[in-house]
C-alpha cells in the first residue's frame, strides 16, 4: 500500500468527510480512509440494529474482488493494513479489516446495476409489463429466472434518506454524457460476467449487483464496494429453483423480515430481533467463506 502521511492514535482524530448509510469516508490528505461499519439499510433507511460483523465482511470481501479484477479497470482500492495509518493498539483494533486506504475519485452520480435474473424489482416490473427499464423480454419467464444476457439497468444515486430512481441508458448519458456512460455500461457488463463465473465455480450465483464508478482526471475508476452481500444479491447453487425467491447470503433475509412488518419504508426503521441480526451475520459471513476461503 502507498504509504499514508498521517498516523492516528485514535479514530476521532481522523478528519470525518462524509457519512453513508453504512461507510465512514475520512480525509487522508492525497487519499481517503473508508470505514465500513456494521450499519446496515434496507428501503434507502439505516435501520436501527448493526449486522455484528458486518463491516469486516464488506471490506475483506470488496478487497478481494479488486485483487480479482484489477484488470478490467482501474480502481480505488490502496490496501487495508491499519498499522500504516493508526499509531496504537486501540486504534488500530477500531479499524482493521474494516478500513481501507483508497485514491480519490470524483464520484459519478449513477449506479450501474446489471442484472442476470429476474428478481426484486426487475421481476415485479416484468410481471406487470413483460419488459424491465424498456426492455423487452422473453414472454413466459418465472421469478428468478436467468435473463437471456446479463443486462444493465442504472439509477440515480440519491442522497441519504431519499430513494433511487431508475433511469433509461438515454437518461444516463444524459447526466453523464455518451462516451462515460457507454464505458460504465459495458465496464459494468464485464465486471459483472468475470465475477459471475467465478462465484458459480465457489457455489454462490450473483442475480444481480450495483457498481459505482469515479473519474480521477478523465479516467474511468471502480470506486466504493464491490460485489458484496450489500450491493448484490447472492443464490446458492446448490439450492437454486427458479419460480420464487431463493434463499440468500445478502440481506434479502432482513428486507423479507421488514416487509412482514407493518412499516412503511420511511425513517424511523424498527428494530431487528435478535434471531434475524444472528442469521444475517451467519449469511454475510458464509458469503465471504465460499467466495474467498477466508
Amino acid at each position: 500500500m502507498e504509504n499514508t502521511a498521517l498516523m492516528y492514535s485514535t479514530v476521532s482524530e481522523l478528519t470525518l468527510l462524509s457519512r453513508g448509510k453504512v461507510r465512514d469516508v475520512y480525509d487522508l490528505g492525497d487519499t481517503l480512509l473508508i470505514v465500513a461499519t456494521d450499519r446496515i439499510s434496507c428501503f434507502d433507511v439505516v435501520l436501527p440494529t448493526p449486522i455484528p460483523g458486518k463491516g469486516r465482511v464488506l471490506t475483506q470481501l470488496s478487497r478481494f474482488w479488486f485483487d480479482t479484477l484489477t484488470g478490467i479497470v482501474p480502481h480505488h482500492y490502496l490496501g487495508t493494513d491499519a498499522s500504516c495509518y493508526a499509531r496504537d493498539e486501540s486504534a488500530r483494533a477500531q479499524l482493521q479489516d474494516r478500513s481501507m486506504v483508497v485514491r480519490k475519485a470524483k464520484p459519478l452520480p449513477v449506479e450501474a446495476i446489471v442484472r442476470g435474473y429476474l428478481s426484486g424489482s426487475a421481476w415485479k416490473e416484468y410481471a406487470k409489463t413483460g419488459a424491465v427499464r424498456g426492455l423487452k423480454l422473453p414472454s413466459g419467464l418465472r421469478e428468478s429466472d436467468a435473463l437471456p444476457e446479463p443486462f444493465f439497468t442504472p439509477s440515480t444515486k440519491a442522497e441519504q434518506g431519499l430513494h433511487d430512481e431508475n433511469i433509461t441508458f438515454d437518461e444516463t448519458c444524459g447526466i453523464l454524457g455518451d462516451e462515460v456512460a457507454r464505458q460504465v455500461r459495458d465496464v459494468s457488463l464485464q465486471l459483472y460476467k468475470t465475477a459471475a463465473e467465478l462465484a458459480r465455480k465457489r457455489g454462490i450465483i450473483i442475480a444481480d449487483t450495483k457498481f459505482e464508478f469515479g473519474l480521477a482526471g478523465d479516467r474511468l475508476m471502480l470506486i466504493d464496494e464491490v460485489l458484496t452481500p450489500d450491493s448484490s444479491r447472492f443464490w446458492p447453487v446448490d439450492g437454486y429453483a427458479p419460480g420464487g425467491p431463493q434463499p440468500s447470503f445478502d440481506k434479502q433475509y432482513v428486507r423479507d423480515w421488514l416487509e412482514s412488518m407493518n412499516w412503511g419504508k420511511t425513517p424511523p426503521a424498527p428494530a431487528l430481533p435478535a434471531d434475524v441480526v444472528e442469521r444475517t451475520s451467519q449469511k454475510y459471513q458464509e458469503a465471504l467463506r465460499r467466495l474467498t476461503g477466508a
